[in-house]
C-alpha cells in the first residue's frame, strides 16, 4: 500500500514538471499565449513623440498623443541616483541574476501563500517589469493572469539576452508611464520638476522611482504626503543598500515634495502656432477634391500646389519608416529641426503681448464700453451686429452639437441664453466666471488677433512665427491659416510692375481724383485720405510714400491689370480668386502674412524671392538624417527693378506713412516697407524689410464687422508697425543674433534710381472687371 502511495506521488509530481515544462516549452514557441518574435525583441517598438528644435538647439515641445508623450532619453542621460534608486527599490540583486530572481519569487511565494502576509515584497524584477510593459496585455481572467507571469518570465530571459543591463534601466525608464501625459523619464522630469533628468537630485530620483509600484497610488500632484511616505521608504531602500549613508537619508527624508509641476501639452510653451503648422503639413495627406467642401477650392488648390511642389508637406506620407509604413509624428520619435531661433522668437512673443494685448487691447475695450453693437463697430445697423451674432452662434461646435442631436431651435435658443460655469481667458491669464454661451461668444470676439513672421531674405528661414495672442484659446493662425485683406501693402507689387516696364522712382503723374470707365462701362472713383499736394505732378516714389490711392490707380491704368495680376502670382501669392480690376490696386484680396512676408524677400534680394523655409532637416531617434530642405527661390523682378523697389519703399519708413518707425521707435536701420489700412480699419498691416530681415505683421478682429472706430488708432501704421518695431529693438539689442543696423542693402555705388525713362507708348489697359468695393488708404 506505501509502494502504491509513494509511486502515486512520484507519478503526479513526474506529471506537473512535464507539464510545467511543456508549459514552458510552448510560451517559449509561441504555441501558448503570446510571444514576441526575435525582431521584435531585438528590436522593440519604440512608439517615442517627435521632439521639435529651433535652429539654435533648444527644445521647442513634442508632438504625440496624449498617452504616449515618450521622449527618448539614453542612459547616459540618466542619473546615478536614479539607477540606484530603481535597483534597490525593485531588484536589489537585478546584476546577479538573468531576468528571474528565484530567490525574491521563492520568497515571495511563502509568505504570501504559506505565511499569507500582504508586504511581502514583489517577486518580479526589473526586467519582467520591463517585459509587462513592453508585450504584456491587461489579464481579463484568472487564467490569463496564470499564464501571464510564465509568459513574463520567459520574455525576460530572452530580453536578458539581448540586451546588457544599462540597456534594460534605459528601456524601463522610457517606457515607464508616470501620469499627466508624461511617459518615459525625459519628460517626467520636465513635467514634475522642469529640468532635464541628469539634473535630478536624490530626492526627486526617490519621488519618480517611488511611483513606479503604483503611480495612481503614489500620485505627487493629487497625494503629495502620501507620496513623501513612498519617497521616504525608497531612501531606506537606498541606505539598506549602500548607496546611503543613515545620516545623508536622515537629511533626505526632511525635504519636502519640491514639485515644479508643469503638464505637457502641445497647446503651451514658445512657437505653439508654428508647431501645430507643421504638425499639420508633415501628417497631411495627398489632397482629394471629394474631401473638401466646394467652399473650399481655394484650399484644395493650395494644397494640391504643396503637395507637388514642397517636400515637407505631406513628408509622413511620402516617406515609411523602417517597418514599411508611413512615418508618423506621434510615435516614431522623429527629431525635426526648425529655422526657428528661440530668442527671436521669444522676442516676437514679447512684441505681440506688448503692443496688442498691452496697449491696443485696452483701447479697443475701452471703445466697446460705449458701443451697443459689441463686440460689432457701432457704425453697422443694429440689425447686421445681430445677423453676425447669429452667424457665430451656428458655426460654433456647442450649437453644431445640439443640432446633430435633435434639438430645436428654440432649445438652442434657450440653451445658449442660461449662464453657466466656465473658465475663460482674460488679459491676466484664464478666469472662472459665470456667463451664458452666447455672451461667451460676444466675449471671444471682443479680442482682437493678430498674425506676424520674420524670416531672413538671404536663406530664407523663417525665424520668428506668431499665429495669435494665445494658442490655447485661439488656435485658428492668423499668420498662414487666416487671409484678410491687405489694403495697401500690395501696392510695392503694383510699382515693381511700373519699375519692371520701365518707369523710374523720379518719373511723376497727376495727383488728382479722376474717374475711370472699367468693365461693364461702369464709372470708379477711388478715394483718398489726404489732399496733400493736389493738383500737382509727384514723383512715384512720393506716391508711394504717401500712400497716395490716386496715383496708384492711376498707374495702373498705365499698365495692365492682367498683368499685374500674373506678378502678383509670381511673388508668391495663391489666391487664385484675384480679379484683374482697377481696384485692385488698393488690395481687396485676401492673403497670408506669410504669403506677404516671403514675397517682400525679392526686394533686398536682387529681385529673386524665397520662399518660407520651416525646417531644415528631419532626423530618425537614433540620430540619422532622413531628409534636408531649402528654401525654393524664383527670379519675380530684374535686379535693376529691385534696386529702384528699394529705393521708394526707404521713402516710406523715412520720410513717409511708415515714418513712426524713425521718429518713435528710433530704429535707424536701413529699411524698406509699406503700411496698410482696408475700409472701416477691419484689417491694420505693415511689412518691412532691412538688408537681411522680412517681417510682417497684421492686426484685426475675428470678424470684418469688428474694428477700431478710430482711424487714429486702427490704422496699420499704429496698430500694426509697433509689433515690428519692438521686435527689432530687441532683436538690435541681441549682439548674439549677428543682425545690426549699420548693415546696409547691397545695392551698386554707381546705380541711378532716375536714370530709365518710361517708353510713351507703353501702358495701355486691357480690359477690366469692376470689384464691388474700394480699398481706402488714409495713412
Amino acid at each position: 500500500m506505501r509502494k502504491k502511495f509513494f509511486l502515486f506521488l512520484w507519478t503526479c509530481y513526474i506529471l506537473v514538471v512535464v507539464g510545467i515544462g511543456f508549459t514552458f516549452y510552448g510560451i517559449f514557441t509561441g504555441a501558448i499565449g503570446y510571444m514576441p518574435k526575435i525582431e521584435q525583441l531585438q528590436n522593440p517598438v519604440n512608439k517615442f513623440a517627435t521632439q521639435v528644435f529651433s535652429a539654435d538647439g533648444k527644445q521647442l515641445g513634442t508632438w504625440s498623443y496624449s498617452s504616449a508623450n515618450r521622449v527618448f532619453a539614453d542612459y547616459d542621460e540618466l542619473p546615478r541616483a536614479l539607477v540606484q534608486a530603481l535597483v534597490a527599490t525593485e531588484d536589489v540583486r537585478f546584476y546577479e541574476h538573468n531576468g528571474i530572481d528565484f530567490f525574491a519569487l521563492l520568497r515571495a511565494i511563502v509568505k504570501r501563500g504559506v505565511l499569507q502576509q500582504k508586504s511581502a515584497g514583489g517577486g518580479s524584477t526589473i526586467t519582467q517589469q520591463l517585459a509587462k510593459q513592453l508585450y504584456s496585455e491587461k489579464a481579463a481572467n484568472t487564467q490569463e493572469r496564470l499564464l501571464q507571469k510564465p509568459i513574463e518570465w520567459v520574455i525576460a530571459l530572452k530580453l536578458e539576452r539581448f540586451y546588457t543591463k544599462e540597456e534594460i534601466i534605459g528601456m524601463y525608464f522610457n517606457y515607464f508611464d508616470f501620469l499627466h501625459n508624461a511617459v518615459g523619464i525625459k519628460t517626467a522630469a520636465q513635467t514634475y520638476f522642469s529640468k532635464p533628468p541628469m539634473e535630478l537630485d536624490t530626492c526627486q530620483c526617490a519621488l519618480l522611482v517611488g511611483m513606479c509600484k503604483n503611480p495612481s497610488l503614489y500620485n505627487p500632484v493629487r497625494y503629495p504626503e502620501r507620496c513623501i511616505e513612498r519617497r521616504n521608504v525608497v531612501l531606506m531602500q537606498m541606505e539598506k543598500a549602500g548607496f546611503l549613508t543613515s545620516e545623508q537619508r536622515e537629511e533626505l527624508r526632511q525635504r519636502p515634495l519640491g514639485l515644479n509641476f508643469h503638464r505637457a501639452s502641445h497647446k503651451e510653451g514658445h512657437a505653439t502656432y508654428l508647431r501645430d503648422h507643421l504638425r499639420l503639413m508633415l501628417m497631411a495627406k495627398k489632397p482629394v477634391r471629394s474631401d473638401y467642401p466646394a467652399w473650399q477650392k481655394q484650399k484644395f488648390y493650395e494644397d494640391s500646389l504643396a503637395w507637388e511642389e514642397d517636400p515637407l508637406y505631406g513628408w509622413c506620407n511620402k516617406n515609411t519608416n523602417r517597418e514599411g509604413r508611413p512615418y508618423n509624428i506621434y510615435t516614431d520619435g522623429l527629431k525635426v529641426y526648425t529655422t526657428l531661433d528661440s530668442r527671436m522668437q521669444e522676442y516676437a512673443e514679447e512684441a505681440v503681448a506688448q503692443h496688442v494685448t498691452g496697449e491696443l487691447q485696452p483701447l479697443f475695450d475701452k471703445e466697446q464700453s460705449r458701443n451697443r453693437n459689441a463686440p460689432y463697430a457701432s457704425a453697422i445697423p443694429a440689425d447686421r451686429a445681430r445677423a453676425d451674432l447669429a452667424r457665430a452662434k451656428r458655426q460654433c461646435s456647442r450649437y453644431i452639437e445640439m443640432k446633430r442631436a435633435g434639438y430645436s431651435e428654440a432649445e438652442i435658443d434657450d440653451a445658449f441664453s442660461k449662464p453657466i460655469e466656465m473658465t475663460v481667458y482674460s488679459l491676466h491669464g484664464d478666469k472662472d466666471t459665470v456667463m451664458s454661451p452666447i455672451d461667451s461668444i460676444r466675449y471671444y470676439k471682443s479680442f482682437l488677433r493678430t498674425g506676424f513672421m520674420c524670416m531672413d531674405s538671404e536663406t530664407g528661414h523663417v525665424k520668428a512665427y506668431i499665429g495669435g495672442v494665445d494658442y490655447s484659446h485661439f488656435q485658428y493662425d492668423m499668420c498662414t491659416q487666416g487671409k484678410r485683406q491687405v489694403g495697401s501693402t500690395i501696392k510695392p507689387y503694383l510699382y515693381s510692375l511700373a519699375m519692371e516696364s520701365g518707369w523710374t522712382p523720379c518719373d511723376v503723374a497727376p495727383n488728382v481724383q479722376q474717374t475711370y470707365t472699367v468693365a461693364g462701362n461702369q464709372l470708379w472713383t477711388p478715394r483718398n485720405g489726404s489732399k496733400a499736394r493736389y493738383g500737382e505732378m509727384v514723383t512715384l516714389k512720393w506716391g508711394l510714400a504717401m500712400s497716395n490711392n490716386w496715383i496708384s490707380a492711376w498707374l495702373l491704368n498705365q499698365l495692365s491689370p492682367d498683368l499685374f495680376v500674373k506678378l502678383l502670382h509670381d511673388f508668391g501669392i495663391q489666391n487664385q480668386d484675384i480679379v484683374p480690376s482697377l481696384a485692385l490696386c488698393l488690395g481687396p484680396c485676401d492673403i497670408s502674412v506669410a504669403e506677404m512676408v516671403g514675397a517682400y524677400t525679392a526686394f533686398p534680394q536682387k529681385g529673386v524671392r524665397r520662399n518660407p523655409l520651416f525646417v531644415t532637416r528631419i532626423e530618425d531617434s537614433d540620430g540619422n538624417v532622413l531628409a534636408q530642405f531649402q528654401s525654393r527661390v524664383k527670379e519675380v523682378i530684374s535686379e535693376e527693378a529691385a534696386y529702384k523697389m528699394i529705393v521708394m519703399m526707404r521713402g516710406v519708413i523715412d520720410g513717409g506713412t511708415g515714418g513712426r518707425m524713425r521718429g518713435r521707435y528710433k530704429i535707424t536701420a536701413p529699411m524698406g516697407g509699406k503700411t496698410g489700412t482696408t475700409n472701416d480699419n477691419s484689417d491694420g498691416w505693415f511689412v518691412g524689410y532691412t538688408p537681411r530681415l522680412v517681417f510682417g505683421a497684421w492686426v484685426g478682429g475675428d470678424e470684418r464687422d469688428v474694428h477700431f472706430a478710430s482711424m487714429a488708432i486702427g490704422q496699420g501704421a499704429n496698430s500694426a508697425l509697433p509689433i515690428a518695431a519692438y521686435f527689432l529693438q530687441k532683436v538690435y539689442a541681441d549682439e548674439r543674433l549677428g543682425y545690426s543696423q549699420s548693415e546696409n542693402f547691397d545695392i551698386p555705388a554707381e546705380f541711378d534710381p532716375c536714370k530709365s525713362v518710361i517708353d510713351e507708348d507703353e501702358g495701355l489697359s486691357d480690359g477690366e472687371e469692376l470689384i464691388g468695393f474700394d480699398i481706402e488708404e488714409t495713412e
